[in-house]
């Protein structure tokens, strides 16, 4: 479903992301993790198209993320960590001209719009500028934005941040729900309980280097059987080269 082979950027002399090898399957929760400037949105931009791997390969759905990414953007939807809008369109409005752009008529545009605010809990907010909607909102309607044509992939970095508790359990259980549809999620999350409750695997990146990988229990049991996943990622991304 979602596979790098030898996925690698450099920045001049600085290699962001080196020799990655992921292979996460239909159906499949995946959390990839690491410390800030790992690597985690540079990859995530390569799988999105927006960034051209220095060498290697991304494929999604055996589709190329960077030359096929007009035709990855039907089948996937995208979050990133600080989704902006236009500030002086509402939001009903934003995701209607998202729904539109994946070619729903005005009708079935207006009509998916309202069922995925309503689900994030926007209704009240729908007819308020973007301008004026908090970070969790804004993430909120992002992750609207993101389900609106259906995608059997969602790519999403920091898909709680800026929820209160309430909103991100919410917000947990919807993706719960989704991957039980057999639809495949691969997430970035600094959340490792988050990760732990929703994930059937966890990556684990280091300076660009997946240090780790596997099921929680599966991690755990090579640590004794008893490390958290804290504790298991400070061992992995300290030990890293």
């Amino acid at each position: 479903m979602l596979r790098t082979q030898q996925l690698t950027k450099r920045y001049g002399d600085f290699e962001a992301v080196s020799d990655l090898e992921l292979d996460v399957s239909p159906g499949e929760v995946y959390a990839f993790l690491g410390p800030n400037g790992a690597g985690k949105t540079t990859t995530i931009r390569m799988l999105m198209g927006i960034l051209v791997p220095t060498s290697g390969t991304a494929r999604i759905r055996g589709l190329d993320c960077h030359a096929d990414r007009a035709e990855l953007m039907r089948i996937v939807g995208y979050l990133p960590d600080t989704p902006t809008f236009y500030d002086f369109l509402r939001g009903r409005e934003i995701v209607e001209f998202v729904a539109q752009m994946h070619g729903m008529d005005d009708g079935a545009a207006r009509e998916r719009a309202a069922e995925l605010l309503a689900s994030f809990n926007l209704t009240e907010a729908a007819e308020d500028y973007a301008v004026n909607y908090s970070m969790g909102m804004k993430k909120k309607l992002g992750l609207a934005c993101a389900l609106i044509h259906e995608p059997r992939v969602l790519i999403l970095d920091e898909p709680t941040s800026g929820l209160d508790p309430r909103a991100s359990r919410e917000v947990q259980d919807r993706l719960l729900a989704i991957a039980g549809q057999g639809r495949t999620i691969f997430l970035s999350t600094h959340l490792l309980d988050m990760a732990e409750r929703l994930s059937h695997r966890v990556g684990i990146i280091a300076r660009g280097k997946l240090v780790a990988e596997g099921p929680v229990e599966q991690l755990r049991a090579v640590h004794g059987g008893e490390a958290t996943l804290e504790e298991m990622f400070l061992g992995a991304t300290a030990e890293a080269p």
